[in-house]
């Protein structure tokens, strides 16, 4: 799947923090039962690999590896099975090795420069992180007029009270966020409240056009 269809599908990509593989299914469910259909594991933890390993045979669920620093956990990462890489910043040898892999990624680029080095990877959508610290909207938009071909995904402070407002700007292909995913949630194991804030989230991009 390429990230356009990605986002087409999932407008809200939950980021999750899991300690253990029994986590990563639970949240899995609860979030094809709340409408979302993929989840970016973030490398943050040891359970990363193994959980996006049984993630991904769940039917109907897309699982991306975030917080990717580097081409090892990359290429463990693609070996458990995700579809789809999220870096906290820009990679040359990130980017190049999931390209070799023929893997999506989406490395953050906050300025020009880093922008630019997407582009020349060819590269059409970089996240935005951290979105709330490094501008929001005026700073993407501020990009987006001297990069019309380039969409952003911005993650950081995207929230249930914000999701609209950004969802309505075009260049924004989609956002990220772990409101709905919150790991106080996880660890209480409130996977009905999970399926509640995923399910609010896609009815808020809904009401977005998206």
């Amino acid at each position: 799947m390429s990230l356009h269809d990605l986002f087409t599908s999932n407008p809200v990509i939950p980021v999750v923090v899991v300690d253990s593989v029994d986590q990563g299914i639970n949240v899995a469910r609860a979030l094809l039962a709340g409408g979302i259909t993929t989840a970016e594991v973030t490398f943050r933890t040891a359970a990363a690999p193994d959980a996006i390993r049984e993630m991904s045979r769940i039917d109907g669920l897309n699982v991306g590896a975030g917080t990717v620093l580097n081409v090892a956990q990359a290429e463990a990462a693609i070996e458990a099975g995700a579809t789809y890489i999220v870096s906290p910043g820009f990679s040359a040898n990130v980017v190049r090795h999931c390209q070799e892999a023929g893997v999506p990624v989406l490395p953050a680029c906050t300025d020009g420069t880093l922008i630019m080095a997407a582009l020349e990877y060819g590269l059409d959508t970089v996240k935005f992180f951290p979105a709330n610290i490094m501008g929001g909207i005026p700073a993407m938009s501020s990009f987006a007029s001297v990069f019309p071909q380039l969409r952003f995904v911005p993650t950081g402070g995207v929230n249930a009270q914000n999701l609209a407002e950004y969802l309505a700007v075009p260049h924004i292909a989609a956002c990220g966020g772990s409101w709905m995913v919150d790991k106080k949630l996880i660890h209480a194991n409130q996977w009905d409240t999970i399926t509640s804030l995923c399910a609010q989230a896609m009815t808020i991009a809904k009401e977005t056009g998206r």
